[in-house]
């Protein structure tokens, strides 16, 4: 073996101890919480035995130390044993284990970043290699540090197409410091897993994938030992055979026991019986990591010179982000973009141009794309740009979903939203993404209208924290602000206004500039009205809406190329909601739409000037 040293059988002895002792404490914390996950725990105890105390570099006392190993628990619900790894190497007091579940403890069900040994929340199975492919490939690539990434899966979460994306990921990208290991114990939550112990199918699927790949014997230290001290120049897989709940006299390999916890009376018998078997209570000491990630400063990271665009100019803000994405690139070494086979339509392809080291192809896998950026985000280690279609961006919702579980801080920009892209049709217009990022909690959603506010927004994503979405259109529209005009997070913009405004119109990107020419067109009618530009569709400026429509006598109109469902229509309505005196008309697309052109569609699902011209005169006839 390349680099490997067979442990003495003492090692392997107290290694054997450590996994006993981790599967005592996995029993006793289920058992004293009245729920949980032992037997998935108790399959998996050696290899974290091996993995923690034998394999791995790291400070037990400062857990997201930079230069440490990387660690994802993709199987969350064995986060029992990962507590009591921690509780092993002197993180945890062994006492908190028995808090497992309860709300006064940090020790939920599932892992999560409130504890300082977790990067990413897991749970939502099939998520967690990708997340690993994101550190490994920041690990090689952009850190080029020496420290590794150890992702632990469960067979039943195989059946995720997610992990597949991840293993042709990693395989692509050559992620020689990534190991996968297979806890293969047979047994998902309701059947077996469709493979069961056929371990040579997974051997064979993962070295199809460019994976070096090594079947052992998941309760044998010293196989593991074996396993994890092959380096290959290539990512590593090993298929661990194991059964679940490995200890467990009467219940190891058995059906009907997944996600129970041992009855006290069992669970004692069973404690007493594991720790007859164990020969030394002495614990061994985590292996200190090589120092050489480098320091990283990811705050404040500002444009290098203002927007330089001219009022009256097009310009489509897909292209305007592309523009201001790989500006930004200049401020800071650290801003990487990520895409899906999209990048000469997002316009992310400029971003490539003028910072190709920095810039990662995830083809057309959007739920992997999300992970990889999520794990690149870890640690404070990047500031990752996505950008797909908006469409594509809901196929990965759970992954989204989960990024806000992880407290990560990514920016998803979706291009191609609404009807107005025209003729691609239905399929690939994003008519329900503010609906969807809308709902993620702590979300920041962007809808700049120009290429200065996207210019802006950009800025402003990568300097707030959580989940940052922009939203981009196809179609050219002029600039409207100047390029010294301050945006901020939670402030719309008054575009236009007079003392005589009878209506409030709120329109974002396409329907800001249909609502501008409906204001030209009133004119000829003697009927003005205000038209605001939310910039953020969430938080949204409260104050400045209903300032607005007090001053023209309580009437909103919003216009938007979204479905009504969940878009401005709604997060208008949920501002004012209670006020006495105002109301809310909206115009939204209405029915799955079709191909056309932008004009055509727009006219057609009544978003365009004419639909708000004449939803304005019914508004003023009517009051």
């Amino acid at each position: 073996m390349e680099g490997y040293h067979k442990p003495d059988q003492q090692k392997l002895q107290a290694l054997k101890d450590t996994a006993n002792r981790l599967r005592i404490s996995s029993i006793q914390a289920t058992t004293a919480a009245g729920s949980g996950h032992p037997t998935s725990c108790c399959s998996a105890a050696e290899i974290m035995a091996v993995l923690f105390f034998h394999t791995m570099r790291y400070k037990a006392l400062d857990p997201r130390n930079p230069h440490n190993d990387r660690f994802v628990l993709s199987k969350g619900h064995a986060a029992p044993i990962l507590y009591a790894v921690w509780a092993e190497a002197g993180f945890l007091p062994e006492a908190e284990l028995l808090n497992l579940r309860k709300i006064s403890s940090d020790l939920d069900g599932h892992p999560v970043p409130k504890q300082a040994f977790t990067d990413v929340a897991t749970g939502s199975l099939g998520q967690g290699l990708g997340a690993a492919c994101g550190m490994a490939y920041t690990g090689k690539y952009f850190d080029k540090a020496s420290y590794r990434v150890y992702c632990m899966l469960g067979d039943g979460e195989v059946s995720e197409g997610s992990v597949w994306e991840a293993m042709a990921f990693a395989g692509i990208y050559k992620l020689d410091n990534l190991v996968a290991i297979f806890d293969i114990n047979r047994l998902g939550q309701s059947d077996p897993a469709p493979l069961q112990h056929q371990v040579d199918i997974y051997q064979k699927r993962c070295e199809a994938f460019g994976w070096h790949t090594i079947i052992v014997d998941g309760h044998s230290v010293e196989e593991l030992c074996k396993a994890f001290g092959q380096a290959k120049h290539q990512p590593t897989a090993i298929i661990a055979k194991t059964f679940k709940g490995r200890g467990i006299t009467g219940i190891e390999d058995k059906e009907a026991w997944h996600g129970k916890p041992l009855p006290k009376n069992m669970a004692e018998q069973i404690i007493q019986e594991i720790y007859s078997q164990v020969q030394s209570k002495k614990k061994i000491l985590a292996t200190p990591p090589q120092e050489d990630a480098p320091s990283v400063d990811i705050a404040n990271i500002r444009m290098p010179t203002p927007p330089s665009y001219k009022v009256g100019d097009k310009i489509a803000t897909r292209k305007a982000y592309g523009l201001a994405l790989a500006k930004l690139g200049h401020a800071s070494d650290r801003i990487i973009a990520l895409d899906g086979d999209t990048k000469n339509s997002t316009f992310s392809e400029l971003f490539k141009k003028e910072h190709p080291d920095r810039f990662i192809e995830c083809y057309i896998a959007e739920q992997n794309m999300v992970s990889i950026a999520v794990g690149c985000a870890t640690r404070d280690r990047t500031v990752p740009f996505c950008s797909t279609f908006a469409a594509f961006f809901t196929r990965a919702f759970d992954q989204i979903r989960m990024a806000a579980i992880s407290e990560s801080n990514i920016n998803l920009c979706g291009s191609h939203c609404g009807v107005s892209i025209g003729e691609d049709g239905p399929s690939q217009m994003a008519l329900e993404d503010l609906a969807m990022f809308r709902s993620v909690p702590m979300s920041t959603v962007f809808y700049p209208s120009d290429g200065v506010a996207t210019e802006k927004a950009v800025e402003l994503a990568a300097n707030t924290k959580g989940i940052c979405f922009i939203r981009t259109s196809r179609p050219e529209n002029a600039i409207i602000y100047s390029n010294n005009e301050d945006f901020q997070v939670g402030q719309a913009k008054v575009v236009l206004k007079s003392k005589d405004d009878q209506v409030t119109v709120i329109g974002a990107g396409v329907t800001l500039h249909e609502a501008l020419a409906a204001a030209e067109s009133l004119k000829k009618d003697k009927i003005s009205i205000r038209v605001l530009d939310p910039f953020t569709v969430k938080p949204l400026d409260r104050k400045l809406i209903l300032d607005s429509a007090r001053a023209t006598k309580g009437r909103i109109l919003t216009v938007e190329d979204h479905y009504y469902e969940g878009g401005i229509g709604e997060a208008v309505s949920a501002a004012v909601v209670g006020e006495p005196g105002v109301t809310v008309t909206r115009l939204a697309v209405s029915q799955v739409p079709r191909s056309g052109k932008p004009a055509e569609l727009l006219k057609m699902f009544g978003i365009d000037k004419d639909a708000i011209v004449q939803a304005v005169k019914g508004l003023v006839t009517k009051g």
